[in-house]
């Protein structure tokens, strides 16, 4: 799926990576970039250029604030993919 260049001008970007297990985000008035593994309240601060990023950037599925902020577990971000999804 990925998530396109554009969609960084925007504003803030929540991207979604399962295949790792974590979640990232662009906070776009910083140009900062935090990534939050599953099962972690906590986020870091990490480079742009990691690869890891490079391939949710590419493979991830965008999500909303709401879905990374909340506390972890499947069930309610299963239900986030497929609403948005349908949209």
């Amino acid at each position: 799926m990925g998530v396109p260049a554009s969609t960084f001008r925007e504003g803030d970007v929540y991207i979604d990576f399962p295949y790792e297990e974590v979640m990232f985000h662009y906070e776009k008035k910083t140009g900062k970039l935090f990534r939050k593994a599953y099962g972690s309240p906590a986020e870091d601060e990490i480079p742009h250029n990691l690869k890891i990023y490079a391939d949710a950037r590419s493979t991830g599925e965008q999500t909303t604030a709401e879905v990374y902020r909340q506390p972890p577990g499947p069930p309610m971000r299963c239900l986030q993919r497929v609403s948005l999804r349908k949209s």
